[in-house]
């Protein structure tokens, strides 16, 4: 029997397809209910309404027309030393910020370490992100500097931005290269060795190191004109330090503010508590609460340099001189340690605050000498 029933069934093919019917009904229906959005234009950024100060930049754009259909908006940054537009091959990529709601933007807590930052923007809807706006390249010009470790007394240990007391005076470094230099040295020098008096000078450094009760290290770009701003923290437990400025011909036994060539404030917690300004070897006691955080202005070109509460911008004290040479920030410390902030601007409350200190100076005129 299933022999028999194999050769009763016999194919056959037809290409009429009119008995069957493909149902689109819930295709077509959802087809129907698609809304479809226009990709937002590009935004335009107004270099006029944004804003660059007190380490923060705000940046403000428009859309070209009405568009009732945007989300929100993405604003991406990058930081350059070119002014003009983004090169292609640039050294930093951009940074984005997703999802702003309004119009502008504000970055706040900025390091200014380079000369420029570029900026664009572009909106977005539901659907999709647009094109982005023409860059904009705004102005982040502040004064950035390390510590020069190729001066700096042995006493100190000194890293990029900090340094910190070390009492054993880098022995232990000395040490360490003496043990290397005399491994495996047989009694007659190798001819390869340089000798201590043809030692080439340090890289960084061009002057000798401080030493006796110097305690000095200094930074390692010189000012030479405009106004520039840096703040320096103690450790809690440093005992005494000092924060000023100096010129480069300040002798390598000179300690801060005790010659005509530096300037400075002085803070002792050691045996008792004093807080100073020095300059010159003179003294002027300062009746103000030692703050955590100390922030330091420098008007080259004004002959003024003043220190203030980091935190509060309370006016500490102000010199007033005539710088005659390039400066360098300096710093001096004794069982302790500071650390640095640099790539500031200078704030907007200290700028505010210059025109009413030249009333508050007169007290410190005997330390406000003119030197040459």
């Amino acid at each position: 029997m299933a022999s028999a029933f194999r050769l009763s069934l016999k194919p056959k093919v037809s290409d009429n397809m009119t008995h069957l019917m493909v149902d689109f009904s819930q295709e077509r229906q959802m087809l129907q209910t698609l809304k479809f959005l226009p990709v937002p234009k590009a935004p335009e950024i107004d270099p006029i309404e944004c804003l660059v100060a007190d380490n923060s930049v705000t940046v403000a754009w428009k859309m070209p027309e009405e568009d009732n259909k945007i989300d929100h908006f993405m604003l991406e940054y990058r930081k350059t030393n070119f002014d003009g537009l983004p090169r292609v091959k640039d050294e930093r990529c951009w940074e984005t910020i997703d999802n702003i709601k309004g119009t502008e933007y504000t970055l706040s807590g900025l390091k200014f370490d380079s000369k420029y930052m570029n900026f664009r923007v572009r909106a977005c809807n539901k659907a999709v992100a647009g094109e982005y706006s023409d860059p904009v390249t705004l102005e982040t010009k502040a004064l950035n500097f390390s510590l020069d470790n190729s001066s700096s007394h042995l006493n100190l240990k000194v890293e990029d931005t900090c340094v910190e007391w070390d009492p054993t005076g880098g022995k232990g470094q000395e040490n360490k290269i003496k043990g290397k230099e005399n491994k495996g040295r047989s009694g007659t020098p190798s001819p390869k060795r340089t000798s201590v008096g043809s030692r080439p000078p340090a890289v960084r450094g061009s002057r000798d190191r401080f030493t006796g009760e110097s305690y000095t290290v200094l930074g390692d770009t010189a000012i030479e004109s405009g106004q520039h701003y840096w703040e320096v923290k103690a450790q809690k437990d440093c005992k005494s330090y000092s924060v000023g400025v100096a010129y480069k011909t300040l002798g390598k036994f000179d300690q801060l503010g005790k010659t005509n060539t530096s300037w400075c404030i002085h803070v002792n917690n050691w045996l008792q508590n004093t807080f100073a300004a020095k300059h010159n070897n003179k003294v002027k006691a300062l009746d103000i609460t030692v703050p955590e955080r100390i922030g330091v202005f420098c008007d080259f070109d004004g002959g003024q340099l003043s220190f203030y509460d980091a935190n509060s911008k309370q006016l500490l004290y102000s010199f007033k001189t005539k710088f005659t040479q390039p400066v360098l920030p300096g710093f001096m410390v004794w069982c302790g340690g500071l650390s640095l902030s640099t790539g500031m601007q200078v704030p907007s409350a200290v700028r505010t605050l210059q025109k009413s200190e030249n009333g508050m100076t007169g007290s410190a005129s005997s330390l406000n000498i003119v030197t040459q």
